[in-house]
């Protein structure tokens, strides 16, 4: 068995099976990219396994096309070999659970992996290795095909096929580094094809190679965040070059690159008209895929102007050409866009359903952003519902692994948007210095969200600077990148940072045009935060009528909010008032709070505040007394729980009796934490009596724990009652009269009370 370069590999599975063959059970889990030979590795684990006589079954994603074998005897040794694919962390129990326990060798591959079994990475294969693998090439053409792939086998034998029916005039060189696909993300440095590229520049070339060569590599360079100048300088030659050479093929593929290399947000109007002449020169030159790029682009623009109908209109359009043109990935791309604008106008169910799509059909067609789309459009419905938090770590892990591209951006708005304010304000200051200073695909989304931060916690001079820079894109949405996310109207921005320098009617007018494009989008997340940001400025203003209108903008902001789940929003917008005849018995720090009318009363944490607390939450219904002092909710318990002996009973009583007298003291001396530690110790022993005791429902003879807690919440009841009549005899009164203590309480409201209670 030979696999070049892949020696050390070869001889950990001889090892793997000289123990399974001692009768030794173990894992192995084979590491690596896409293309570097994991499959080939399991073919060659199952024919050493066959050599050896050991019996081999398939487990996981391959079970259902693998040859079928004979069972073999129960103390046979089995190797099972499986295939996970794209999981990060694989679950080894499972696979192969079918086979029996003993001895059993488990060989699984995956992309990545983050368990405790043994792990064999592999990598690329080396210069020489490579030579090996595809004999008979030029010397030249060797090296540019192990530039482009990474050294990786698979990749390379694919590639490789391509240069044997060349041309004898064609440059293999040249012909690999314009039609050999990147290896990496969007946003990451595919090195050693930005080295072919450079290697194809260096060669003799027509005008019209030339062009397409500098274009490619300025548009490879998009990752390299210090290349802004080269890229420009390698896009505007190639232009030049490209439009000399008078081949309309070559110009629509040049500009593409153009429009990916630059990504200048003020060009929206040159892009569009660029994506239009894309199209034109593509059905010139009866190139169907840089048609479909220049129907993209269209989008995108469309997109970027605010108008979501015409961008939604290209969007079909592109999708019917790339359908027509055989590209696999156009579904992929389309479902993506099509959950980001269900997400922004708030069809949040249809956008998690299109994730899950785009999840699915991504990884099919072996689209290699697959989990950076589906992610986008997860993180921004976790925003909509107020799940921010879960947000933060995963940006900062992009920041990290893509450097200078301005994720640390959108991780502090994120931490904002969970309460983490002064972290937040803290990368505010970090950044903004070279966000201000940057450029790219992502640079106008970095930009809002360090907006969106400075205007709840940064400097004067913080918001200046980004009000100053965003104001050039006012009327226009924050598209990010190819539109796969879309956070809003630039005005909302605009107008919050304005509020935050204290410019009322700058930010009113700003949150003005920001909610009008909402309304004509059908935006309603976006218009609900705008109601909400210019409902504060209003506020603030208070000339005449601006209460009013804020009021208004609160309650629609609410509404929308309320029947679409935004619950960060609806966390940030102030409390509903209550009704005029509505009382109110709420915590307010250490104490409780009654608002009865005209009538206020403050009354110390404790155990009778809070048993008020649950009777008024649920007027005219009983609650067993030892349901209450415990915090149960009177259901009664199935027989099968055990019960307690009558030395265990013994016990409990005296630790309750114990407890009762803590707790009396705590409330003598209003001491609410101490009350509370000792109320959870006592709810704990109630609840196991009961439990025990297989109490709840209808009142039995419970013996002394059930008086016990009758005792006890009276007691703590009248307590309360009798603060609330020195502060506030009405409401006393009617809570006296509406009171109803024993074994079994209630609230049962007397006349001359509220229409209502807030608890």
């Amino acid at each position: 068995m030979s696999l070049i370069g892949r020696d050390r590999e070869l001889s950990a599975l001889r090892v793997l099976l000289d123990r399974l063959t001692a009768g030794l059970s173990e894992h192995l889990v084979i590491t690596g990219p896409s293309g570097v030979g994991k499959t080939a590795l399991l073919a060659a684990a199952a024919a050493l396994a066959a050599d050896r006589g050991i019996r081999v079954a398939y487990a996981g994603d391959r079970a259902h096309a693998a040859p079928r074998t004979s069972p073999g005897r129960p103390d046979e040794p089995v190797l099972v070999l499986a295939d996970v694919g794209a999981v990060e962390e694989p679950d080894l129990i499972g696979l192969g659970s079918e086979v029996p326990l003993a001895p059993r060798a488990l060989l699984v591959t995956a992309r990545e992996y983050s368990g405790s079994a043994a792990e064999l990475r592999l990598g690329g294969l080396s210069g020489a290795e490579f030579a090996a693998l595809v004999p008979g090439l030029p010397r030249d053409a060797v090296h540019a095909l192990w530039l482009v792939s990474g050294g990786l086998p698979g990749h390379a034998l694919r590639l490789s096929g391509q240069l044997s029916g060349l041309d004898g005039d064609v440059d293999p060189v040249v012909h690999l580094a314009l039609v050999a696909p990147s290896r990496t993300q969007f946003l990451e440095l595919d090195l050693g094809l930005v080295r072919l590229l450079e290697s194809a520049a260096e060669r003799p070339l027509t005008p019209g190679d030339r062009a397409r060569v500098l274009a490619r590599l300025a548009r490879e360079l998009l990752a390299d965040t210090s290349a802004a100048a080269r890229r420009r300088d390698l896009a505007n030659t190639a232009l030049g070059l490209a439009r000399a050479s008078g081949d309309p093929g070559t110009l629509a593929e040049v500009l593409d690159s153009r429009l990916h290399a630059l990504w200048d947000p003020a060009a929206t109007a040159e892009r569009l008209a660029t994506a239009e002449e894309i199209v034109t020169e593509a059905r010139r030159a009866g190139d169907a895929a840089a048609e479909c790029r220049g129907l993209f682009w269209r989008f995108v623009a469309h997109a970027e102007a605010g108008d979501l109908t015409a961008a939604e209109a290209a969007l079909s359009v592109y999708v019917g050409a790339a359908e027509q043109a055989g590209r696999t990935d156009a579904r992929v791309v389309a479902l993506a866009r099509q959950a980001m604008l269900a997400t922004i106008r708030g069809r949040f169910e249809e956008a998690d359903a299109l994730a899950h799509q785009v999840l699915v059909a991504g990884r099919k067609a072996g689209v290699s952003d697959t989990e950076r789309l589906a992610g986008s459009v997860r993180h921004q419905l976790d925003v909509m519902r107020g799940r921010a938090d879960t947000r933060v770590e995963p940006w900062q892990r992009m920041a990290r692994r893509l450097p200078g591209h301005f994720f640390e951006a959108t991780a502090a708005r994120s931490m904002l948007e969970s309460g983490r304010d002064v972290e937040a304000g803290l990368e505010l200051e970090r950044l903004l210095p070279s966000v201000l200073a940057g450029t790219g695909p992502r640079w106008i989304g970095a930009l809002a969200d360090l907006a969106a931060v400075a205007s709840r916690t940064g400097s004067a001079v913080a918001a200046t600077d980004l009000y100053e820079s965003l104001l050039p894109y006012q009327g226009r949405l924050v598209v990010w990148g190819g539109a796969n996310t879309i956070t809003g109207p630039v005005d909302d921005y605009l107008g919050r940072l304005a509020a935050r320098l204290d410019r009322p009617d700058d930010a009113l007018g700003h949150l003005d045009e920001a909610a009008d494009l909402s309304r004509r989008l059908g935006t309603l997340p976006w218009l609900a935060w705008t109601l909400a940001a210019r409902a504060e400025v209003l506020t603030r203003r208070g000339r005449p009528g601006d209460r009013e209108r804020a009021g208004e903008d609160v309650d629609r902001a609410r509404s929308i909010a309320t029947r679409l789940g935004m619950g960060g929003l609806l966390s940030a917008l102030p409390p509903v008032p209550a009704p005029a005849d509505q009382w109110r018995w709420l915590p307010d720090g250490h104490d409780w709070r009654l608002e009865a009318g005209a009538e206020t009363a403050r009354v110390p944490d404790g155990r009778g505040p809070r048993y008020l607390r649950a009777l008024l939450a649920v007027p005219g219904q009983e609650i067993l007394a030892l349901d209450l002092v415990a915090g149960g909710s009177g259901l009664a318990v199935p027989p099968t729980d055990p019960l307690l002996d009558d030395a265990a009973r013994a016990s409990y009583r005296r630790r309750l009796a114990a407890l009762d007298d803590q707790l009396d003291a705590a409330d003598r001396a209003g001491d609410g934490d101490a009350a509370a530690a000792v109320q959870a110790e006592r709810g704990a022993l109630l609840a196991e009596l009961r439990r025990a005791a297989g109490l709840g429902g209808r009142p039995r003879a419970h013996g002394n724990e059930a008086e016990r807690a009758r005792v006890s919440a009276t007691r703590a009841l009248w307590r309360t009652i009798e603060r609330i009549e020195a502060a506030a005899p009405l409401a006393g009164a009617h809570l006296r009269a509406s009171l109803r203590t024993g074994r079994l309480l209630r609230y049962q409201p007397a006349p001359g009370g509220p229409g209502g209670w807030q608890v």
